[in-house]
């Protein structure tokens, strides 16, 4: 980073902090007491503020690391100010820290741009900085910096996870992804992305040589054909039975083995992933949230991704292969069929933009499920054309983790769509600044939208008097 450039980034930063500062007075006043799912964090966190560590509300079912991380804050602050009272891990105080978190994570998302994309002749710093500004104010993420929720410290301890990887400092990025999972046990799928980044790396390597051996062309992107597909399963299970190569591997990815054993060791005492209450997050393979995650995917990178060239790619795609996209129809249709799971709360709780989405999509028809099949392939396929120049490998690695980190889930929850899409959008080429602007533009006027609407639509339960509000 040159002097002008961190000139104009700490003056986009403070300015950044600024506006969200406004939007957080707004927010607080409108909603003065916990919401949602604040109404578990809250009083916990006030716990931990007055030392009673022993006690835990069994309803909550992730580790204590917001809570933990908001006391080492607010304390140090409560003594060198001397406050007193109320004000004290107030409400208002405990949401506050997740607005320090949305300025570290526009920092993180930065330096990981940088440090990702700095072999591209294209870049420049505009483009850097406009990116990263961008990537912080996604709308998931960004309406969640003013509740006291999970996700901005959970998704800031992941990016430091990963940026460590990127540098090398495996020791300090298994550390860090220790945090994360504290923030949210289902992160342990992102410290194994990071260990995966590096196995992918010696596998892409193997992969080259032996290819150059055979006097065939290495190929960086995942074949979509049949004999592709064989040649890479029949190429894994040779490196992953290889004494030398495992060695090679372990040497590299041992601090983040030590997290996994130690995750392991937690499942084992717990008797599973979750803590507290256990009903409502139960395990279960819904396929179909794969490619909602792709449909998700396709909306909010639509400004960058989507233009006539890459339709035009696409259509040849199916000329050119069309009994393999045939075959994948009929997987997805046989997945969406005997797998599609639908959680009560998403059937129940009208407060989510996800029950509206359920409801006046897929609750319109029983076909309208089959009918999204040719939109869910296109997402696919576009998911994989915007990151094709990353190594084989690596987007193998993606993908597993993205897996990992959407099937299980039961529930709808565009919550957790956050880190696999930031991942995915990091990694594609830098976008140029026209589109970079519509993409700000778009999150912009989505995070307008989403905040209006939670601090003026407000509705009542029938045998409720306490305000509702719509939200992520």
């Amino acid at each position: 980073m040159d002097k002008f450039e961190g000139y104009i980034f700490t003056a986009l930063c403070s300015t950044n902090f600024f506006i969200s500062c406004l939007v957080f007075s707004r927010v607080t006043r409108e909603q003065r007491e916990p919401y949602m799912d604040e109404i578990f964090h809250v009083p916990q966190a006030q716990k931990y503020c007055q030392g009673k560590f022993n006690e835990w509300d069994p309803m909550i079912t992730t580790l204590p690391g917001l809570y933990l991380a908001s006391v080492g804050v607010i304390k140090p602050i409560v003594w060198l100010a001397d406050l007193s009272g109320d004000v004290v891990c107030s409400t208002a105080m405990l949401r506050f820290i997740n607005l320090l978190f949305n300025c570290g994570n526009l920092y993180l998302l930065y330096l990981l741009i940088c440090k990702l994309h700095q072999r591209e002749k294209t870049r420049t710093a505009s483009r850097r900085i406009l990116s990263a500004l961008s990537l912080s104010t996604f709308p998931v993420l960004y309406f969640f910096n003013f509740l006291y929720y999970t996700d901005a410290g959970s998704t800031f301890f992941i990016l430091f996870t990963y940026l460590m990887t990127l540098y090398g400092c495996h020791k300090a990025s298994a550390l860090l992804g220790a945090c994360a999972i504290l923030f949210r046990q289902t992160n342990i799928i992102w410290v194994a992305f990071c260990a995966g980044s590096l196995v992918a790396a010696k596998m892409d390597e193997t992969w080259r040589v032996e290819q150059t051996k055979k006097k065939d062309e290495p190929k960086s992107q995942v074949p979509l054909n049949f004999s592709g597909v064989k040649k890479v399963l029949v190429f894994t299970m040779e490196f992953v039975t290889n004494p030398a190569y495992i060695k090679s591997v372990l040497l590299l990815v041992w601090p983040y083995a030590i997290v996994a054993i130690g995750f392991l060791l937690f499942i084992f005492l717990n008797d599973g992933i979750v803590v507290g209450d256990r009903t409502s997050h139960e395990a279960c393979l819904n396929f179909p949230q794969l490619f909602y995650f792709f449909s998700f995917t396709l909306f909010f990178a639509l400004p960058l991704t989507v233009c006539y060239y890459r339709v035009v790619r696409f259509l040849q795609a199916l000329k050119r292969q069309p009994f393999f996209f045939l075959v994948v129809s009929a997987l997805i249709l046989l997945l969406v069929w005997k797998f599609t799971f639908v959680h009560k709360y998403i059937l129940a709780d009208n407060r989510h933009y996800p029950f509206y989405v359920w409801k006046k999509v897929f609750q319109r028809h029983e076909l309208i499920r089959y009918l999204l099949v040719p939109a869910y392939i296109f997402a696919g396929w576009s998911f994989l054309d915007s990151v094709k120049y990353r190594s084989l490998f690596w987007i193998l690695a993606l993908l597993v983790c993205i897996m990992a980190a959407t099937i299980p889930q039961k529930l709808l929850e565009f919550r957790y769509f956050i880190v696999p899409y930031l991942m995915y959008r990091l990694h594609m080429p830098l976008p140029s600044l026209p589109r970079l602007i519509i993409e700000f533009l778009l999150y912009t006027v989505v995070n307008v939208a989403t905040i209006y609407i939670f601090i003026s639509k407000t509705f009542q339960w029938p045998n409720s008097t306490a305000k509702q509000r719509f939200m992520w």
